[in-house]
């Protein structure tokens, strides 16, 4: 069962305290974005956000599963309500993630191939 797109656009509101909130549809699910940082996934109407240490000591207990198949654990966020719990978790979890990876350019291709 694909996520709704309302049950996307809550959580997203939930969270929208932490920084610049985003998401985008990828192979059927949803990445969502923070800061321009991936740092979570919904899957199945499910809110799984990346583990971090940050996150550990803001959600000590939380539980961990992997939102698809062959995917690390993550921390499952099965309530959404404190939005100021959320801010903190988010923020927190973001700072301590890589910045993303500079898009290569692709080549050009040589005329006729």
């Amino acid at each position: 069962m694909a996520s709704s797109l309302d049950f996307v656009e809550y959580v997203c509101e939930q969270i929208s305290g932490a920084g610049a909130i985003a998401y985008r549809k990828m192979f059927g699910e949803y990445g969502i974005y923070c800061d321009g940082k991936v740092i979570g996934v919904i899957c199945e109407n499910q809110f799984y956000i990346k583990k971090t240490q940050a996150g550990a000591e803001i959600c000590p207990g939380c539980e961990e599963a992997a939102p698809y198949t062959g995917a690390k654990p993550h921390f499952l966020i099965e309530n959404v309500e404190d939005r100021g719990l959320m801010a903190r978790l988010i923020s927190a979890s973001c700072k301590e993630l890589p910045a993303p990876k500079p898009k290569k350019k692709k080549a050009d291709m040589p005329a006729g191939k």
